[in-house]
């Protein structure tokens, strides 16, 4: 009987989740059955299906915004996963339970099969819960003490942890003490095959007009004020009308940026298209002419891998982004980095690439051919399912010394 792997995610839905979605199939092609348990959302509202293959169980969950609002928000969806944990149970055997943080509670889904079943748990590390909260709400109180308290507990019951960059596998390492033959890097690269370079989106392609963008999820750490307020600063203060601004994605902020964007002006150079996938996502990117990282630099972004970086790369983008050591690092050559961190020193770096288009063919051509020699999925994934082998293997090597005892 082929081993049965059930995946957690709170978060996001799947198969929105790329990541998960992508570990979830690697899986499945290597011979795993597999089942993912998920909040709806998303356009994805189904509360079962089986996609290639893939069981997937979903509860409806909304999204918090302040600090008591997420621990309601994570204990529904504590009572939603346990619940669904043993449906999946009823359906077939669970080997392993593969927890996605946030949130690092995820763990006693896993830790009451695993003492009733002996079920096996990996850590998916997938964000840094308690800089996260700082990140958030400023502050180190109760509310931090139990994240970091939970995330230790995370580390103790897993029995191997995957680590999204190496900044994570040290702290896998420092703070979770885990065994460094325990812990794996596998960074979340696109399929390079599905993620290229495409014919632009024409309504977007306007003569004497350069077009600036972002990709991704729009909460507050994750700056995009900060972009609209440069853009102000680029369009009324600066009194450039060559360029234009492109938002792709949506998040808890969505609403609240629409509505500065109108306050600032700013509606018609600035749109927002919410979220995008498959085609109408690549031809929206491959307008752009430069991308924007504006994650504020703090404890939280300067040690993430963030998706953006890769995708960018991918399709040439030259970057814009702050000072962000992790993604400075993973970017390399490709990105502009602003030291300030401001609307106005935002602007300074997209105007100087904007007015440079030399070097932005130069960063473009170099970050291209970084990500075509070293962004690979299918490396990442045989490094995923090599933690998986090297799990079953550590069992079968306990269950011969069970067996066959040392005289």
């Amino acid at each position: 009987m082929r081993h049965h792997i059930l995946i957690l995610v709170e978060n996001l839905p799947v198969p929105f989740d790329r990541r998960v979605w992508q570990e979830a199939q690697a899986l499945n092609d290597a011979g795993y059955e597999v089942s993912v348990i998920c909040p709806t959302g998303r356009g994805h509202d189904k509360t079962y299906e089986v996609i290639n293959g893939i069981h997937i169980y979903r509860h409806r969950l909304k999204e918090a915004v302040t600090a008591a609002g997420y621990m309601r928000e994570y204990f529904l969806a504590l009572v939603h996963q346990i619940r669904l944990s043993f449906r999946v149970r009823r359906r077939q055997r669970i080997d392993v339970i593969q927890a996605c943080n946030p949130p690092d509670l995820l763990f006693m889904v896993a830790m009451i099969h695993k003492l009733l079943f002996g079920t096996y748990f990996v850590f998916d590390h997938h964000d840094l819960s308690p800089e996260l909260y700082v990140s958030k709400f400023g502050r180190r109180d109760l509310f931090y003490r139990l994240l970091c308290f939970f995330e230790k507990q995370t580390f103790r019951m897993a029995d191997a942890s995957i680590a999204t960059n190496e900044t994570f596998r040290d702290i896998a390492l420092a703070r979770g003490g885990m065994p460094p033959d325990r812990v794996v890097v596998v960074k979340s690269y696109p399929e390079a095959s599905r993620f290229r370079p495409t014919e632009a989106e024409q309504s977007l392609v306007v003569p004497g007009k350069h077009l600036i963008g972002y990709i991704g999820i729009m909460g507050e750490q994750d700056g995009v004020e900060t972009l609209v307020r440069a853009f102000a600063e680029i369009l009324h203060v600066r009194k450039r009308s060559d360029v234009n601004c492109l938002i792709i994605g949506d998040g808890p902020e969505l609403d609240r940026l629409k509505a500065m964007t109108a306050a600032l002006g700013l509606d018609g150079p600035l749109q927002f298209t919410g979220y995008l996938s498959g085609p109408p996502l690549l031809s929206h990117l491959s307008a752009f002419d430069v991308g924007i990282i504006p994650d504020p630099p703090g404890e939280l972004n300067d040690k993430l891998s963030m998706n953006k970086v890769f995708e960018y790369m991918m399709l040439g983008l030259p970057i814009v982004q702050f000072n962000l050591p992790q993604a400075t690092r993973e970017a390399g050559n490709a990105a502009l980095v602003v030291s300030e961190h401001s609307p106005q020193a935002l602007a300074d770096g997209i105007l100087a690439l904007i007015d440079d288009p030399e070097r932005r063919k130069t960063m473009s051509v170099t970050g291209r051919a970084v990500a075509e020699r070293e962004f690979r999925w299918t490396g990442e994934a045989r490094r995923y399912l090599g933690a998986y082998n090297a799990l079953f293997s550590r069992s079968l090597d306990v269950n011969d010394q069970r067996h066959y005892p040392a005289s």
